[in-house]
């Protein structure tokens, strides 16, 4: 008699994170002695600021190291209230249409668990962040994705994103500013979404988690805020990015009342609440200076230049610069060395730099690598003085590279 299978086919069936996979070669790397520049991880290397680590520090020292409410504290669910209204131009009733959860990661996968029914498809904007394909499946609903195109700027557009509906199409996901293309949404490209959800009475989930790390004056779009989007828009967001607290976790969802009654069951059932003193630095970040966060944009405005302008200079490299976040997508197809999942794995071993393979994120993403510059100007520079040391000759002159192994 054959075995059962102890596991659920669901999960076997989904690969594990990209990202993550990459940080655990790094640190096997580093381990066994190698040097390695780190470029594949999303972590800001900035120290959350003084005054959020005080607020949540005193939080403990005073006691509050207890259960909270399943919707996140009121005193910080009125400050993400009044941040929205004020910086998004979306208003959320902080009692009923707004839950604070354990990441921003979090608070997307208990959104589609409460939105979504197996089979049901989701429009997935693409290249797009490696989790959300696995989250779709572990809830048994179908990513539909639109494949868009680095050599058109990664636009979107209506021909694309019409073909992906069907009968099945409930919502449509997008991320602005997007990882890992930095690619921010225009306003015609977002109204564009709302008109194509109204028609087809879809919800729309906006990850706008890297909406403060935007460049050059470009404005962010938050979809909920244009006209008749208000009732159908989930909106996630966190203080990972914006304010270097991703160890923290703390992140959150808004959305009309009827869907957060249903989120919030999601939340009480599987991690109950955010932590009570985490929220207390949250919301110190949220109502404390904001300087931290300009001072963190100007940095990571050096840091694009100096890492686009060095991929660049590779020969049968192209890179754009990204509108937002903290990631370069560099096009490799005419490096000659193989696709990105071998391109990554012969810059890992030969000059010991660390990306993140571009077909990770989806359609779209194929023949393009991601690399962070969440990281010093130093070890930025160093990786890439270490890519051209081992760049193979002949790329820049259009011959056959010389390929070295």
């Amino acid at each position: 008699m054959m075995a059962r299978a102890r596991t659920a086919e669901r999960v076997r069936a989904i690969e594990e994170s990209a990202t993550f996979a990459v940080a655990d070669m790094v640190k096997q790397l580093r381990k066994e002695g190698r040097e390695v520049f780190d470029l594949g991880g999303g972590d800001p290397d900035f120290v959350t600021a003084e005054h959020i680590g005080d607020a949540a520090i005193g939080a403990i020292r005073q006691g509050d190291t207890h259960y909270v409410a399943s919707r996140g504290t009121p005193e910080l669910r009125d400050a993400i209230a009044h941040k929205l209204e004020s910086d998004n131009h979306l208003k959320y009733d902080p009692a009923s249409e707004i839950v604070v959860t354990p990441s921003a990661k979090h608070a997307l996968f208990i959104a589609l668990l409460a939105t979504l029914d197996p089979g049901d498809e989701m429009i997935v904007l693409s290249p797009s962040w490696v989790s959300y394909e696995a989250m779709l499946r572990f809830i048994g609903a179908v990513p539909r994705f639109v494949a868009l195109d680095s050599n058109d700027g990664f636009r979107l557009t209506a021909e694309r994103l019409r073909d992906a509906v069907t009968a099945k199409t409930k919502a449509v996901l997008v991320n602005t500013p997007n990882n890992p293309t930095g690619r921010a949404l225009s306003g015609e490209e977002a109204s564009m979404l709302a008109a194509l959800a109204e028609e087809h009475d879809l919800l729309l989930v906006a990850d706008e988690i890297y909406e403060k790390v935007l460049y050059d004056g470009v404005p962010h779009v938050s979809l909920g805020a244009l006209p008749g989007c208000s009732g159908r828009t989930i909106t996630i967001n966190g203080f990972s990015k914006a304010y270097a607290m991703t160890g923290w976790r703390l992140g959150y969802v808004a959305a009309p009342r009827d869907i957060t009654q249903e989120i919030v069951k999601a939340q009480q059932h599987t991690v109950g609440c955010a932590g009570s003193f985490i929220q207390a630095g949250g919301l110190a970040a949220l109502a404390g200076p904001q300087d931290v966060v300009s001072a963190m944009l100007d940095e990571y405005g050096a840091r694009r230049k100096l890492i686009v302008d060095g991929l660049n200079e590779l020969g049968g490299v192209r890179c754009a610069l990204p509108d937002g976040a903290f990631y370069a997508f560099p096009n490799i197809e005419e490096a000659g060395l193989g696709d990105d999942v071998e391109f990554a794995g012969w810059l890992l071993e030969r000059a010991g730099v660390a990306v993140t393979p571009g077909s990770a994120f989806g359609p779209g993403g194929e023949g393009h690598v991601r690399l962070s510059f969440a990281n010093d100007r130093t070890t930025i520079a160093a990786a890439l003085d270490s890519m051209k040391a081992v760049w193979p000759a002949g790329v820049e002159e259009g011959r056959t590279p010389t390929r070295t192994t």
